[in-house]
């Protein structure tokens, strides 16, 4: 297979021809060659090649082609020489997401970020966005969500997309019946779809508990636990906490706290406030939670807490944004540092957190030692991202991870998202690691749909 970079432009001629310049044919190993197949998608074309002297890469699709193959616009895009002539134009990117249906803001809150990626993207793929109900699996279509060149939606209708990534923003449509069947179509056609869907809390503790090495770096965590489980856990740690298993914005968390001599406390969200319980006994904690979430306690973990950090006597943890890179690599492409806010359960920003760079919280803590302590931390979460990847059964392409640090140094996993949000990137300071953020989802895309970047292109 060869792989190759051109400038692609259509003419008016009703043929079924390519113009192919000289420079091309020879890239493509296309030489001598008469005919060859376009493939667009899943979409596949005879046409006739005909040589022009034209200087550097050029392949023009006469409209013959092009109206087949419904290829959607003009400009710089990959080839790929396959066997036995087939010459393939991509990659072909879906977003696969969701929202109102409006036509100016058709993704919701996430319709900056699809449009920031597919202004990026549009510059070396054919890249779109759709919903669910843009597919038309008889026809094996979609009516996707293009950018036009005024930055505008447009839609047009393309084959099914070579890869898919999913951003989904609901966890209840992303385990629906009709979503997992949609899941299945396309590994049933050999696309890859990446992030598959949201992480249970609960099966990644259990998952990472059970690796010898990313096992050092999670709290102690009881899915489901009994009364007497939750007694024991507070006992030995003094706090914990205890969250919904399919919880996401730090919504249902309590942090609860005992002291031999002032009793049992709960800490959680209550109507965007803080609000904070005092109970003399551990048998009047547990009729509070049970009398919210049921005798059982179920769809919930109770987990170890842990001393982090503080700057201002407020905890500090560590937003990881970690991607697959164009080698299917995972590097850690932005850090956020997240410092609660007074009287919170949790850093989340919505609930009165302030973000910072890594830097300025460790400096605060560590001193000198601030650089050391952060690569450390690095090398945690790239460890916890390889062993998720390795026990998990469905391309991930994506991890954000919620890190915390102790006194003495060492790193706790708290949290692992599988479709991660983009607040960190917001920072006057990390910017420039939000546009590396989509730069590495789209070349994880060229990887995982076989367009990988040769050297020189």
């Amino acid at each position: 297979m060869s792989l190759t970079f051109c400038n692609l432009h259509f003419t008016q001629q009703p043929d079924k021809v390519v113009y192919v310049s000289n420079a091309l044919m020879k890239s493509l190993n296309l030489s001598g060659k008469k005919t060859i197949h376009l493939r667009f998608g899943r979409d596949r074309v005879p046409a006739t090649i005909k040589p022009i002297k034209k200087a550097g890469k050029h392949l023009y699709l006469a409209s013959g082609i092009r109206n087949l193959m419904n290829v959607p616009k003009r400009g710089s895009i990959y080839l790929r020489n396959l066997q036995n002539d087939e010459v393939q134009l991509g990659p072909l990117i879906g977003v696969l997401s969701d929202g109102p249906a409006t036509s100016s803001n058709p993704f919701g809150s996430r319709t900056g970020f699809i449009k920031q990626l597919l202004r990026e993207g549009g510059r070396k793929s054919y890249i779109y966005a759709f919903t669910p109900r843009d597919i038309n699996w008889q026809n094996e279509t979609v009516s996707g969500f293009f950018l036009n060149e005024n930055g505008s939606f447009v839609r047009k209708t393309v084959p099914l997309p070579d890869v898919v990534y999913n951003r989904l923003p609901s966890r209840r449509s992303d385990f629906s019946p009709a979503i997992n069947q949609l899941r299945e179509r396309f590994v049933r056609r050999k696309i890859p779809f990446f992030n598959w869907s949201f992480f249970n809390k609960s099966d990644i503790y259990k998952l990472l508990e059970n690796d010898p090495e990313a096992g050092r770096y999670i709290p102690e965590s009881i899915t489901n636990p009994t009364v007497e489980q939750m007694r024991e856990m507070l006992e030995r740690h003094q706090f914990v906490y205890y969250k919904p298993t399919a919880g996401s914005l730090g919504n249902g968390i309590y942090r609860l706290t005992y002291s031999p001599k002032r009793g049992y406390f709960a800490r959680y969200r209550k109507k965007g406030g803080n609000a904070l319980l005092r109970f003399g006994s551990f048998n009047g904690l547990m009729r509070m939670l049970q009398g919210r979430h049921g005798k059982q306690l179920r769809g919930y973990v109770v987990q170890q807490g842990i001393r982090l950090i503080e700057i201002d006597e407020c905890p500090i943890d560590f937003r990881f944004h970690m991607h697959k890179n164009g080698s299917n690599q995972w590097v850690v492409v932005g850090i956020g540092a997240k410092k609660a806010g007074r009287g919170s359960v949790t850093t989340h920003i919505k609930n009165g957190g302030s973000l910072m760079t890594p830097e300025q919280a460790l400096s605060r803590n560590f001193g000198e030692r601030a650089g050391e302590v952060l690569q450390q931390a690095k090398s945690v979460a790239i460890t916890l991202a390889q062993a998720i990847e390795t026990q998990h059964q469905h391309l991930i392409g994506e991890i954000g991870f919620d890190l915390g640090i102790d006194q003495e140094e060492h790193v706790w996993m708290f949290e692992a998202n599988a479709k991660p949000g983009r607040s960190i990137f917001r920072h006057p300071s990390l910017r420039v690691e939000g546009k590396s953020s989509v730069e590495h989802i789209l070349e994880h895309c060229l990887y995982l749909s076989k367009f990988r970047k040769r050297d020189g292109i």
